[in-house]
């Protein structure tokens, strides 16, 4: 579908094959259709996700609480991921969401209405454990993920500064000098690659280690 006139056509017989008396270009809006005494149906069509669709259907909802929004079904490797999003981003907006096949069919993915956020308690309690867990502030809000200091990252730090200072150590050593509980197990898990096991629970540092431990010297 080459333009935004291509998707009224659909929508047009999709509304009025459920009552529907539908006309296009009404006022501000792109597709305006009564039934009875029901609330006005306003769709916003466009070729495509954008922000200024999203603004414009929030502008529709001054005028009715049925507000959609109507794009062509997108393609492309990414597409199921495009079309979650945005049905997520409608639901929270309490707009509707419709995408309209190459072939003119029309599927409704979901309705205006109400929105409240389901909590996650699993999510929660991973986000408060390493709220818990983080020593300091060592992030500025908004920096980039590459540079984030995890709590994780934080014990590694803790562990390679230890067998920096004292060389080959016991990890159970490691663990009371650097306040890390689970330093054995973290030192032979080595993520990062900064450990090296020199006998049974005795570690020291690799040149990575070193190296990382330079890198992240105000962490």
């Amino acid at each position: 579908m080459a333009t935004e006139a291509d998707l009224y056509a659909p929508i047009k017989a999709f509304l009025e094959n459920q009552g529907y008396t539908v006309k296009g270009e009404v006022g501000a809006a792109d597709v305006v259709a009564v039934r009875g005494e029901d609330v006005p149906v306003i769709v916003e069509l466009k070729r495509g996700f954008s922000l200024a669709l999203y603004h414009q259907a929030i502008r529709r909802q001054g005028v009715t609480e049925a507000v959609y929004i109507a794009v062509p079904r997108p393609g492309g490797r990414s597409v199921r991921r495009i079309v979650a999003d945005n049905r997520a981003l409608c639901r929270r907006l309490g707009i509707g969401l419709i995408l309209i096949s190459a072939r003119g069919k029309v599927d409704v993915l979901c309705d205006p209405g109400p929105y409240r956020p389901k909590i996650q308690p699993k999510r929660q309690g991973r986000l408060l454990r390493e709220f818990e867990r983080l020593r300091g502030d060592p992030n500025p809000g908004g920096s980039v993920r590459r540079g984030i200091v995890t709590a994780y990252r934080q014990d590694a730090l803790a562990c390679a500064r230890v067998l920096a200072e004292q060389g080959p150590t016991k990890g159970s050593q490691v663990a009371g000098a650097a306040e890390v509980p689970n330093a054995t197990r973290l030192m032979a898990d080595n993520h990062y690659g900064w450990f090296v096991r020199i006998k049974t629970g005795v570690y020291d540092l690799t040149d990575a280690g070193r190296s990382g431990l330079s890198d992240w010297s105000s962490s």
